[in-house]
């Protein structure tokens, strides 16, 4: 990866009419013919290639990126119980079709670690005890996703983005 590549992975920004300070995480993944999004309280995002029926959280594959590998900066501020972290689904299927996104919303957790170096995952509950969890309480999972959304997630290949922002 090049440094410019390197660079845009991360980013922070502070809203002066606001004060609040925004982290940025970007993780590139690929859509699986197997993505289903039929669980009810946690989506998930694996670098594994590879992907079967029973993964019924798993949104994207190949992820080029884990938890191990943000900014700490990032993983202190996702710590903060009164943050908020904001996942952006964004999935461009290429060819003619249209691309298509989703916004989670949760919040931060002391008891996150964000070590995971396979995966990670959103949950609606406030399970922490888990290294590949990204952030608790979201107001979705995979099984509330729009499905012409999870139709463009299993078109094999599809390009995929997750960005994570941490507010505080």
């Amino acid at each position: 990866m090049s440094d410019a590549d390197s660079s845009a992975e991360h980013d922070a920004a502070t809203d002066p009419e606001s004060d609040v300070e925004t982290l940025t995480e970007t993780v590139h993944a690929r859509g699986h013919e197997n993505v289903t999004a039929e669980h009810a309280s946690t989506f998930e995002f694996t670098t594994d290639d590879w992907l079967t029926p029973a993964g019924d959280c798993i949104l994207a594959v190949d992820a080029d990126r884990t938890p191990r590998d943000f900014d700490p900066a990032f993983r202190t501020a996702c710590r903060d119980p009164a943050a908020t972290i904001i996942a952006t689904i964004t999935v461009d299927p290429g060819s003619n079709d249209e691309t298509r996104s989703a916004r989670i919303v949760g919040r931060g957790d002391p008891d996150l670690t964000l070590v995971d170096d396979r995966s990670m995952v959103g949950r609606t509950s406030d399970y922490t005890d888990d290294e590949r969890t990204i952030l608790v309480d979201a107001d979705a999972a995979a099984a509330d996703l729009d499905r012409d959304l999870v139709d463009a997630l299993s078109a094999d290949g599809a390009s995929v983005e997750l960005r994570l922002d941490v507010e505080r």
